[in-house]
């Protein structure tokens, strides 16, 4: 048994005693106001759990508006890998031929570098650690 339920038992302890001493005359003013009471506690209780799920729902919507879209067809993760291997080539002609073999790993450092931010792009729980999901803030009355 919480406060709340102890308070309200008191309520009516009391109530019942103010009508025992009035009389049956006064019954249904008696009955009226602690349905009244009865009824802003219910009024409350509802309240409190419509804004926690209000809540919920704001954070769940804000979680998902930060997460980004998956947009990328796979085409477009095709074609992008066609048009680095296709420019490859020359890269790695013009870094091996100007600088030698420091200037092929330096062309194809590039390359890779590209390729791993289009990926992490497209999945970036990919290269972060595991979150859990659950969510140990329990939000109660």
């Amino acid at each position: 048994m919480d406060a709340r339920d102890a308070e309200l038992k008191k309520e009516l302890h009391a109530s019942l005693q103010a009508r025992r001493e009035l009389g049956e005359d006064y019954e249904s003013a008696w009955i009226d106001s602690f349905l009244e009471k009865v009824d802003q506690r219910v009024d409350g209780a509802v309240e409190r759990r419509v804004r926690r799920q209000l809540a919920e729902h704001q954070l769940t919507s804000a979680r998902d508006a930060r997460a980004p879209k998956a947009t990328d067809s796979w085409g477009e993760r095709f074609g992008f890998g066609i048009v680095s291997m296709v420019l490859a080539v020359p890269l790695s002609a013009i870094g091996g031929g100007v600088a030698g073999l420091p200037g092929l790993l330096v062309a194809w450092a590039g390359i890779v570098g590209v390729n791993v931010v289009q990926v992490a792009r497209g999945n970036p729980a990919l290269f972060r650690g595991r979150r859990s999901t659950r969510d140990d803030d329990a939000w109660e009355d």
